[in-house]
Formats: C-alpha cells, sequence, structure tokens
C-alpha cells in the first residue's frame, strides 16, 4: 500500500511539474537572425562565396541565416541586367548566378553543421511575368484585367500576381514549400505576406508546423491575425517601431509615442508573439538608405532597442556587423568585399552575447514584462525586464544632448547604458 502511495504521488508531482508546451521552436527565443544577400556578399555571387563565410558568422554569434531569395528569377521585362530575387520564376530551381541545386545543398549541410538554422525567403505574393506557372496552369491562377493579361501590383513590373481566391494556388505554393522543407530547411520568412489574404496564410502555415515540426515562420507583415503562433506565424515585423525609431532619431517623434505603441503592441499581440526588430534590411537599405542615413548618431541606441525590446527577435542585414555605409544595389552586382572587423563588429557582438546571456531578452512568453524606470531626466528612455532571478535594465538616451542620471552616471548624446544582473 505504502508503494502504491508513494508510485501516486511520484505520479502526481510529474503531472504538476510537467513543462508547458512551447509555442515556439526551444532554439528560437534567444536567437538573432542574421539576412543573407547572396548576390552582394563576395565578389563571387555565389552559394559557395558564402559558406567560406561561415566562420566569420559563427565568431559574430548570430543563429537563424535567412539567405533572401534564391530560387531561379525571371527574364521577361527583368529590371536592371540581374533582375530581381523577387521575380522567380521556378520556385524549386536554383538562380544559376548562384551555382546549382548542390551548391545550395552544400550550403544548407554547411550551415547545420556549424551550428545555424536556415530559412529562406518565400514570396508567394507573385511570380515572374515567364513563371513555369503563367502557360502551365489556368488562366484564373492570375490576377488579370479586363483583357485578360496578367497584372501586378504597384511598382513591380517584373511580377505578376497570383489570384489567392483560386485555392489550387494555396495548394501549389504548399507544395513547393514543402519541396524545401524536405530538403531540411528550418523555415521561411513570407515576403509581403500582408498583401496576400490572412485565410491563406491560416490554413497553409498550421499544416506546415504539424507535418515539420520545429519549423519556424516569419511573415512580413503587421497582421494582428497572423501573430499567434498557436494558429499562425511565429514572428511578424515591427515596421511601425522601425520607422517610429526612424522618426526619433530625426527628432520629429520622440519617448511618449514610443510609450505609446509598445502599449498598443501590448494589446494587439499575445505575450507569446515574436517581433522581428530591425535598424535595416535589404528594403530600407537600397531604397531608403543606411541606417546611417536614417538614423545618424542614433544607429546605435535604436540597435540596442532592437535587442531588448520586449518581444523582440532582433535582424541583422549583410553589413551592418562591420557597419556598411553605403546602399547595396538592387538590380546589379555590387559585393562587398571588404569584411575586415571594427567597432561595429564588436559592437553588435556584445549585443548577441548579451541576448543569449539573459533570459529576462527571450523572446514572447518567456522574456521579462517591460517595467519602466522613473525618475529619469527629459529625454532619456528608461526600463527594466526580470524573470526567473535574471534582469535587465537599459537607459537610453533618445536625445542629442548629454544628460545626467539620478545615480551621476552620464549618458552621452544617443548614448546608453546597460545593466545585467
Amino acid at each position: 500500500m505504502k508503494k502504491l502511495i508513494l508510485a501516486a504521488a511520484a505520479l502526481a508531482a510529474m503531472v504538476c511539474c510537467k513543462p508547458a508546451v512551447e509555442l515556439h521552436p526551444s532554439w528560437t527565443y534567444d536567437s538573432v537572425m542574421y539576412e543573407v544577400n547572396v548576390r552582394q556578399y563576395s565578389p563571387e555571387g555565389t552559394f559557395k562565396g558564402v559558406e567560406a563565410q561561415l566562420p566569420r558568422l559563427k565568431e559574430l554569434g548570430v543563429d537563424i541565416l535567412w539567405f533572401m531569395p534564391m530560387y531561379k528569377i525571371g527574364e521577361v521585362e527583368r529590371k536592371g541586367s540581374l533582375g530581381s530575387y523577387y521575380a522567380i520564376s521556378d520556385y524549386c530551381a536554383v538562380n544559376p548566378e548562384f551555382g546549382t541545386m548542390e551548391d545550395f545543398d552544400q550550403l544548407l549541410a554547411a550551415s547545420h553543421e556549424a551550428g545555424f538554422k536556415v530559412i529562406l525567403d518565400w514570396v508567394a505574393n507573385q511570380t515572374a511575368p515567364d513563371h513555369i506557372w503563367i502557360n502551365g496552369r489556368p488562366a484564373d491562377f492570375y490576377e488579370r484585367d479586363s483583357l485578360g493579361n496578367a497584372i501586378w501590383e504597384y511598382d513591380w513590373t517584373d511580377t505578376r500576381s497570383l489570384n489567392y481566391e483560386n485555392e489550387a494556388v494555396w495548394a501549389a505554393q504548399d507544395s513547393c514549400m514543402r519541396f524545401w522543407l524536405d530538403k531540411g530547411v528550418d523555415g521561411f520568412r513570407c515576403d509581403a505576406a500582408g498583401e496576400m489574404p490572412a485565410k491563406f496564410w491560416l490554413s497553409v502555415v498550421p499544416a506546415l508546423k504539424k507535418d515539420y515540426p520545429g519549423i519556424y515562420m516569419l511573415a512580413e507583415a503587421e497582421k494582428p491575425e497572423l501573430s499567434d503562433p498557436a494558429t499562425s506565424f511565429d514572428a511578424t515585423y515591427a515596421w511601425e517601431l522601425h520607422h517610429l525609431m526612424n522618426d526619433i532619431a530625426q527628432g520629429s517623434k520622440g519617448i511618449p509615442e514610443l510609450k505609446e505603441y509598445l502599449a498598443k503592441d501590448e494589446t494587439n499581440t499575445p505575450p507569446s508573439a515574436f517581433r522581428m526588430t530591425f535598424t535595416s534590411n535589404h528594403d530600407e537599405n537600397s531604397w531608403s538608405g543606411t541606417e546611417f542615413e536614417r538614423m545618424g548618431d542614433a544607429a546605435g541606441v535604436m540597435a540596442v532597442l532592437c535587442f531588448t525590446l520586449p518581444k523582440s527577435q532582433p535582424l541583422i542585414y549583410t553589413g551592418q556587423e562591420i557597419g556598411l555605409s553605403r546602399r547595396l544595389a538592387f538590380f546589379e552586382k555590387d559585393p562587398i568585399e571588404d569584411w575586415s572587423p571594427n567597432e561595429w563588429t564588436g559592437f553588435w557582438k556584445n549585443l548577441i552575447a548579451l541576448k543569449h546571456a539573459n533570459p529576462a531578452l527571450a523572446a514572447g512568453e518567456k522574456g521579462g514584462k517591460l517595467e519602466y524606470i522613473e525618475d529619469v531626466p527629459e529625454g532619456v528612455f528608461a526600463f527594466s525586464r526580470s524573470v526567473k532571478g535574471n534582469k535587465v535594465s537599459v537607459w537610453a538616451n533618445l536625445s542629442d544632448k548629454t544628460v545626467e542620471l539620478s545615480d551621476g552616471r552620464f549618458l552621452t548624446p544617443w548614448g546608453y547604458d546597460i545593466v545585467a544582473e
């Protein structure tokens, strides 16, 4: 009888102490993402050119490699001499500019062997005008005008828009994504995800997560209905925060607007949501300017916020780790040839190490909630996050004036201080 009681007690303890089910892959909570622009990554602009630099990226400390689209792209109505990565002519073939499928397979294997996770940029909204589906599928596979011509959005004249009222398009996209998941990629960054009906993603993403446990899904969108990892994406873009940081750096907005944004985001997205935060990416760099053009001396402190605010999963774009201060051409070859480390390399390495070492900075439901630090000078945005005995406090001077804190510390213009305990 005593043994039965002990067994029952042990069973109860096991049930009681059973860990909560994680809503995201375990490796994502403290992860830092790195966006790889294959074309500009080396003078060769190839998969092998990226593979050669995996040791450098390992030393930097990033966890997830997001490869910009590396599929075969269109030639009809191509922009520039090389064309856009986002005008795809075959989802299941690689861009010969970058090498062969075998070269990609080798890069994927080498990335995994080095400990990286790999996600691919998925472009579901549109294809190139000469995609294999244009003539190989029924006319209603694409959106068309009154004359039956396939149409495009915005100034994307080198693309044609898929018709998401036709669920055959859903099935085709799902099949092509599975092609790469079967190869072992770890998920997708889904381009312009907000341009497509949410019902498409709410159908496809859960099915992929079910059939490929542990994959990670990132949406380039801010729709609240796409932000719940239990039913949709693991992470969504923090575009509004990004633009707000630009405005603060340029002096048109300030701390009240930042606090207003954070309160709204807390309400609009669940505690388990990840928000991808960034000071640059391929769109911003090429079209809006480098972080130094947009943020000036505030580029560093804004990066600190990207690594420390609640829900944040930070991104580093190609070249940021060396303080690249030029825009990269989008449709032409424009390689980075000198990757020599400098003060910016150390800056990003320290932020990555801070993220990894402090559970309070975890994204989603595992991270600490934001608590504002009061009694700070005007222009200082200060907060702490605490969880499981770990606390990180941040003082960010979001002004162009030197300020003195109550304990005698000074913050230079656009300076910051971080204390982890």
